[in-house]
């Protein structure tokens, strides 16, 4: 089982982006759970959210706290929050940030493999807002391939409709911008 912990603020699409990973994983024949934690915060407020993907039924219901995954939505929670927290040594730290690999590093305190993309700056001039989840799932896919591009495709046009278009275009630049540090 892959567990992932994915974190933003609330308003990003931290939450959607963890339903998307989860309906592309059962769209692929896999095992799968997607639920946010979050109390009353408001909009801009740090919230996670996890994922769980399996090819055997998964039986827990408890948070992710020994995540293989790391999705890090909103470039200045690392600042604030200790995002690797419970990380897996030898898993994956995905962030959102256009600072080099050694700030990088420092910033997240994790010597184990990282990818980053500048999320904002794909969204910014992909979607005309800063809201990065669907350009995170394409670093997601990059570095980790934990779901089928064809499947999450999907998942994004059942989700956004007319506007899938401009999403898959920002998860497939983030795809090709992303750096992968092992």
């Amino acid at each position: 089982m892959i567990e992932v912990r994915l974190h933003g603020r609330g308003g990003q699409g931290a939450v959607t982006s963890a339903e998307l990973v989860a309906i592309a994983a059962i769209n692929q024949g896999k095992y799968a759970q997607a639920f946010p934690s979050f109390g009353p915060e408001r909009r801009g407020a740090p919230v996670a959210a996890f994922v769980r993907v399996s090819d055997e039924k998964i039986r827990t219901r408890e948070k992710v706290y020994t995540p293989d995954i790391i999705l890090v939505l909103d470039p200045s929670l690392p600042a604030i929050i200790k995002v690797t927290e419970g990380l897996k040594e030898d898993g994956w730290a995905i962030v959102n940030s256009h600072k080099s690999p050694d700030e990088i590093r420092k910033m997240l305190d994790f010597g184990g493999r990282i990818a980053y993309v500048d999320a904002t700056k794909i969204a910014m001039e992909v979607l005309g807002l800063p809201i990065t989840n669907t350009t995170m799932l394409g670093a997601l896919v990059k570095a980790t391939g934990l779901v089928d591009l064809n499947y999450l495709e999907e998942a994004l046009e059942h989700r956004f409709g007319r506007l899938a278009a401009k999403n898959k275009e920002a998860l497939h630049r983030a795809m090709e911008e992303t750096k992968v540090l092992e």
